[in-house]
């Protein structure tokens, strides 16, 4: 099964950290709940490990004793009469802390438990932790070193550069799968299952110094090991092992109802995003795309830039190759006069040389045109990377007499693709053929659909721009521990630099005529403990004179109860667009700031940004032209343009408030009001746990 593989040498050498390095390769392994059927995976467990006899001590263990699998089988390990460093656990619940104890009394370093449905995992965990051993599990699917020879899973895998650490086991599998027969194969692969011992980001760590992983596929259907995890992702991306990180969008973390509308406009996977840009990391959406990008990454490098030559010998296939690439926002862009020209001297009269390139049909009678076109976009200086897409691969499939002709050409177009030092893609109609395995072999990625190469190679340009950043830690601030409502809020960014209309409070006519005298018309009535103000009626605006405002705080009040009112000028400047600014203390994957289009509608645009935080001014900059509101504030049909200094200032404010959050509060700014002259924010809220209860002036006036 691993005949590429010495089993005299190790590749990799280092120990894991925290005991893991049993897990790497170890020197015996224990089966226990070994089986002769093939529906059992006590079946599958034996099979893998005795592939792996050359390089290490292999035990089985059956209770009924005799032979599995033609090897002498013992009925308990502790006939073994020596301690294996690993054993892998696969018998009915009810046996496994029996077996367990038996393990670590004999001296075990290491367990690998397959059974699910354990009446007391962490106790389990506790008596492993407590003799110096590691688990993984329970409800693992296995653990694979192709490196070492480790198979301890079902099914086979093939080797190669891929490492697996997947939360779902069946996933990882599915993962693994597509892997083999993308022809990337696999490294590592680790089902973590009830992480009750080993979590996802040690084994992550482990795979820092692991020679044989190049590229590193993450399934996680939570976050609550997130720092140690995207601290790993961090230090494998320093490796030069980019980490795909594919998770579900209504995770328990994310699906919680937010009250502020900074946290309903975060999405799960949108703040997961933020944290894979930090962290150097990207997140994909499916299994396929996962592997596809990872076959991408392992055989070239990502482009410069998102110019994509498409050279296509199907004028109809390179056109579909061009509208995938617009909807992903890659850029097809017209080639100029010189690069037309040349290529038309090398093709049919009337052929397409403007991007996409048509052969028509020169491909066919002179199979070395497919390089001459594709070397000369390479070394244009106008693509970034250059996609072939078509038939070519499928010469040597269906004509095997062109095989090696075929073969001659693609070795060429690899070595010309590494010189100009441009990423060439293959989408091919015969994904599977001796040319496409030339290519790959060559480092030339090979996809079988045109949806999976474009998506591929925006994915690679997507990760290329998040090399990852340095995220300061901020202590909680200990005004914002136990801070509630408006006037909270407002106190605490007024005090970060954050401009807010003069105010005034008031709770009675005295202090309402004393607001109006002090204030310039026109005014707004605010009702300051409420969270969604407009929601309740909590708020008036555009109140003309005192006499209005007067009448506005008479219905108000009344309706409303007692409570902290505030009077505030109105901001009448024009050309203002208005903005959300905010943000969460996540509580698993830390502090977030979000940016979008603001005011009464903020739910139904969710334009949005988000980015950990804190953020610095060229950060929270990158932020706003990132919105699709972004021409509004460049000025939209002749309007003045906006002050993008002090938005960015203001963002980078907030961020830094909300970096230190306690864990669960949010803090938003809505709407935050931009115009020629400055921004100034109109209404703001904060919520800490320690202090929410409910909407009322009676559950302590200042909420």
């Amino acid at each position: 099964m691993y005949a590429t593989d010495s089993p005299d040498v190790d590749p990799d050498g280092a120990a894991g950290p925290d005991g893991l390095d049993v897990f790497r390769d170890p020197a015996s392994v224990a089966v226990v709940g070994a089986s002769e059927n093939p529906a059992k995976w006590g079946y599958w467990l034996a099979r893998g490990a005795l592939e792996g006899r050359g390089r290490r001590r292999v035990h089985l263990v059956n209770r009924g004793g005799g032979e599995v699998l033609g090897v002498r089988a013992v009925a308990r390990l502790g006939e073994l009469g020596e301690a294996p460093e690993l054993v892998a656990v696969c018998v009915p619940a009810a046996q496994v802390p029996g077996v367990v104890d038996e393990a670590l009394a004999a001296g075990a370093r290491g367990l690998l438990v397959i059974t699910a449905d354990l009446e007391d995992p962490a106790a389990l965990a506790a008596r492993v932790a407590a003799a110096g051993a590691r688990l993984i599990g329970p409800t693992s699917l296995g653990l694979v070193d192709t490196a070492t020879r480790l198979q301890l899973a079902w099914g086979g895998f093939r080797p190669g550069a891929l490492a697996v650490v997947s939360q779902s086991g069946q996933v990882g599998t599915e993962i693994a799968a597509l892997a083999e027969r993308s022809g990337l194969g696999i490294s590592r692969f680790v089902s973590v299952g009830a992480q009750v011992d080993v979590t996802a980001g040690e084994l992550l760590e482990d795979l820092t110094d692991h020679a044989r992983t190049r590229a590193v596929a993450l399934y996680l259907e939570g976050f609550r090991d997130a720092a140690r995890v995207f601290a790993a992702v961090r230090a494998l991306r320093a490796a030069g092992k980019p980490v795909l990180l594919l998770t579900v969008g209504d995770s328990e973390a994310g699906g919680r109802a937010a009250r502020s509308h900074t946290g309903a406009l975060t999405p799960p996977a949108e703040a997961v995003d933020a944290v894979c840009r930090a962290a150097g990391a990207v997140r994909v959406r499916t299994p396929n795309e996962l592997v596809a990008l990872a076959g991408y990454l392992v055989a070239t490098h990502p482009p410069r830039g998102p110019r994509v030559a498409v050279l296509s010998d199907s004028g109809g296939q390179g056109a579909i190759a061009a509208d995938c690439l617009s909807r992903l926002g890659l850029h097809v862009p017209s080639l100029g006069p010189e690069s037309a020209d040349a290529l038309a001297r090398l093709l049919p009269p009337g052929a397409a040389t403007a991007n996409p390139v048509d052969l028509a049909g020169a491909g066919e009678r002179d199979l070395t045109v497919y390089r001459r076109t594709a070397t000369a976009l390479l070394r244009s200086g106008e693509a970034d990377a250059v996609l072939l897409t078509g038939y070519f691969g499928s010469y040597a499939v269906d004509s095997p007499a062109l095989a090696d002709a075929e073969r001659a050409v693609a070795e060429d177009l690899a070595a010309d693709a590494e010189t100009a030092g441009v990423p060439l893609l293959l989408h091919s109609m015969a994904p599977d053929g001796p040319t496409a395995d030339a290519l790959r072999d060559a480092g030339v990625p090979v996809f079988a659909t045109v949806e999976t190469a474009t998506r591929a190679l925006a994915d690679a340009l997507r990760l290329a721009r998040s090399p990852g950043r340095a995220v300061p830690r901020v202590p909680v601030h200990p005004e914002l521990r136990s801070a509630s409502g408006y006037l909270a809020a407002r106190g605490a960014l007024a005090a970060a630099g954050v401009a807010f209309p003069a105010l005034r409070e008031v709770r009675d006519a005295a202090d309402l005529a004393a607001a109006a005298a002090a204030l310039t018309a026109p005014y707004v009535l605010k009702a300051a403990w409420l969270e969604h103000k407009t929601e309740h009626g909590g708020v008036r605006v555009g109140l003309a004179d005192p006499a209005a405002l007067s009448a506005a705080f008479a219905e108000m009040r009344p309706r409303l109860g007692e409570g902290r009112y505030v009077v505030e000028e109105q901001d009448v400047r024009p050309d203002v667009v208005e903005l959300i600014v905010g943000g969460r203390h996540h509580p698993e994957l830390g502090p977030l700031v979000v940016v979008g289009a603001g005011g009464v509608h903020a739910e139904l645009h969710r334009d949005t940004v988000t980015e950990c935080a804190p953020v610095d001014a060229e950060q929270a900059l990158a932020m706003v032209r990132g919105l699709r509101c972004a021409p509004l504030l460049a000025g939209w049909r002749g309007r003045a343009p906006v002050d993008e200094k002090a938005l960015a200032s203001t963002v980078a404010a907030v961020s830094r408030l909300v970096a230190g959050l306690p864990r669960g509060a949010e803090l938003e700014i809505n709407p935050l009001r931009v115009g020629p002259d400055g921004a100034l924010a109109v209404d703001a809220l904060i919520v800490t746990p320690a202090t929410h209860t409910h909407e009322h002036p009676t559950a302590g006036g200042a909420q």
